[in-house]
């Protein structure tokens, strides 16, 4: 049994900041996890030279991998530090921002893009109260299971860390808002939509962008069907192509 977790954490002071890496040394306690280190390092935020610091800065809210808030690179990939459990880690354990979001200090990031880019494809279901709503309309089974898999989306942001075309040179939009585009198009209410969510995947940015490196579906923590939710969107984007010809 470790006497210390050793943590070296890249820290950042600002979004427009010099980057730097400072370690840490804290007490081992058994069945700690990453948000348990760094709140105990909160309480007395000295490092592992024994200088006074400023506390560690970072994100997290269900503490039980639901929100996605608290996802960061833990030894170089993408998790949540909720989840993240000590004794599971090789040390020094390594704490870095995600890369594809603006930092705005230390391990908290700007995720705000993905929430413009679920705005972008109406991830959301109109509902404008002028009718009794009384019970919820009935999907198939089918219909059922893939939509349950497609809501466990948090938003957490592996999926887009993980995807070689998200980048500052490319306008993707990434996996998670083109699976909630399925999402909602599979919805009796949804659908309505149908074609509005279609014209906004289309255009810059959207599903041709993809280049199918497929690490997504690796990345994501709740097994989203990233993959094939693309594939599927690829048939009903080139359905609607053809059906938007002919109907001109």
């Amino acid at each position: 049994m470790p006497e210390y977790i050793h943590l070296k954490i890249k820290r950042q002071d600002g979004p427009k900041e010099p980057s730097r890496w400072e370690e840490f040394k804290i007490p081992y306690k058994p069945n700690m996890n990453v948000v348990s280190v760094l709140m105990e390092l909160r309480k007395n935020p000295t490092n592992a030279h024994g200088q006074k610091t400023t506390p560690v800065v970072w994100d997290c809210t269900c503490l039980e991998e639901v929100c996605g808030a608290c996802t960061m690179l833990i030894n170089g990939k993408a998790r949540q530090a909720c989840s993240a459990l000590i004794d599971q880690l090789e040390q020094p354990i390594k704490l870095a921002p995600l890369t594809k979001f603006p930092v705005i200090r230390d391990l908290q990031v700007d995720r705000q893009v993905m929430f413009e880019h679920l705005k972008k494809v109406k991830a959301w279901v109109n509902i404008d109260g002028a009718f009794d709503l009384g019970r919820g309309p009935r999907l198939s089974e089918h219909d059922r299971k893939v939509a349950y898999q497609l809501s466990r989306c948090m938003t957490c942001g592996c999926c887009m860390e993980a995807c070689p075309n998200v980048n500052s040179k490319s306008d993707f939009m990434g996996a998670a808002p083109l699976a909630q585009v399925r999402l909602f198009n599979i919805h009796p209410l949804g659908k309505m939509d149908k074609n509005q969510r279609l014209d906004a995947i289309m255009t810059k940015g959207g599903i041709t962008d993809c280049g199918n490196s497929q690490n997504c579906v690796m990345a994501c923590p709740k097994n989203v069907p990233l993959t094939t939710s693309i594939a599927d969107l690829n048939r009903q984007t080139t359905l609607y192509s053809f059906a938007r010809f002919f109907n001109r």
